[in-house]
């Protein structure tokens, strides 16, 4: 057995625990870049403790999920400012762009430099900046992952900037952060953390520490996260659903996704839609044709005995398999009431284009069987 395992240097989890970011990111520099998502009030706590300890941040503000261009000007506002860390608070978008700045900072060259698919993929050179994180969604688990998902609009495609240099120094994922989360962001969000421990577990490279992870992240997300959309308030929900992010973070980074993430980064760069949101609409759909495609031509493959595990792990019952699995998806999507692709502006003529971006996209080499295109393209109609 063979395999490898990499997250942030430090993780600390629990409730209150955010109240560590303005000490923690000054053991690490003294010129911090703080990286936040829209909406000043709910950061203002952070910038009142940083003012406390007599330290001026410089403050960078991303409105939707990151592009080429925010990537740009937020490295030139690092450099001008002579910034020496650098702070993520926020969902996965903030987190995201605070990684790329981290790495790219004190790196040479543009952004395509390193980009995946439409760069060139050069390796990034370091050090990066030190980073302290902590995620204000239950969804992503950008927190302990080493990429950053970056959209390049002229491609209509989101890719990443990956390497172990955004690791950061400092996880803090604190539940509390959650509550405000409206039902909707908590039912796209969730759906994603779900997503994100039960693709890993399916994946053609988990590994035993990846799949003890996923087994405890599957339980959880399945209990918690129809309670947390209906009573945000529900702290011990909102840490099932936390837990199940970190696990899910630290289990994609370390045994890759598979097809539900194959397609989303074609689709959210050609839709502008939230990630979590697409992710929900193409699970229940990536189980059964995944299912069908191994019965049809790996009928030996372990993850098919997987898939009968997966129905335990979402339904609690232990005789419980694949089609108890299907049909926990498919009702829960519904109570939810998360919508399908169609919905979300995917046409018919554009699945063949979708399907050929999808087929290039880095998750998809942890899906537990090669997909045709005909299966694909299955995949996307029955989640229209």
């Amino acid at each position: 057995m063979d395999f490898s395992f990499a997250t942030a240097a430090e993780i600390i989890f629990g409730r209150g625990v955010a109240r560590q970011l303005a000490p923690r990111a000054l053991v690490l520099g003294s010129r911090p870049l703080v990286v936040t998502g829209r909406g000043a009030a709910r950061h203002a706590w952070l910038f009142a403790d940083f003012e406390a300890r007599g330290t001026p941040v410089v403050h960078y503000v991303v409105q939707a999920e990151p592009t080429t261009e925010d990537v740009a000007a937020i490295v030139e506002l690092g450099r001008r400012e002579l910034v020496d860390v650098v702070v993520g608070l926020g969902g996965g978008s903030a987190l995201d762009l605070a990684k790329a700045a981290a790495g790219l900072i004190p790196a040479p060259g543009e952004a395509l430099d390193y980009l995946e698919v439409v760069g060139r993929g050069v390796t990034l050179p370091g050090p990066a900046l030190p980073s302290v994180l902590a995620p204000t969604t239950a969804g992503p688990g950008a927190e302990v992952t080493k990429n950053a998902v970056i959209e390049v609009r002229e491609h209509q495609l989101k890719v990443s900037l990956r390497s172990p240099l955004l690791l950061p120094r400092v996880a803090l994922v604190d539940p509390e952060l959650c509550v405000s989360l409206p039902p909707d962001v908590t039912a796209a969000t969730g759906s994603d953390a779900l997503t994100q421990v039960i693709e890993p577990f399916l994946s053609c490279r988990s590994n035993p520490l990846t799949d003890a992870l996923c087994r405890e992240g599957i339980v959880r997300g399945a209990r918690s996260l129809v309670q947390a959309v209906q009573k945000g308030s529900d702290l011990s929900a909102r840490e099932d659903l936390c837990l199940t992010s970190l696990f899910g973070g630290l289990a994609l980074a370390n045994a890759k996704l598979g097809a539900v993430h194959g397609f989303a980064a074609p689709l959210g760069g050609l839709l502008h839609a939230p990630h979590g949101a697409l992710c929900a609409a193409l699970l229940s759909a990536s189980l059964r044709v995944n299912h069908a495609a191994l019965s049809a031509r790996e009928p030996d493959s372990p993850t098919l005995a997987r898939l009968d595990e997966l129905g335990v792990l979402l339904t609690g019952s232990p005789s419980a398999n694949v089609e108890d699995a299907f049909a926990w998806c498919e009702s829960t999507t519904k109570a939810l009431g998360i919508r399908g692709l169609s919905a979300l502006g995917l046409r018919k003529g554009l699945l063949t284009d979708v399907v050929r971006k999808a087929k290039q996209a880095s998750s998809m080499q942890g899906n537990p069987i090669v997909l045709t295109d005909g299966e694909l393209t299955e995949m996307l109609e029955r989640s229209l």
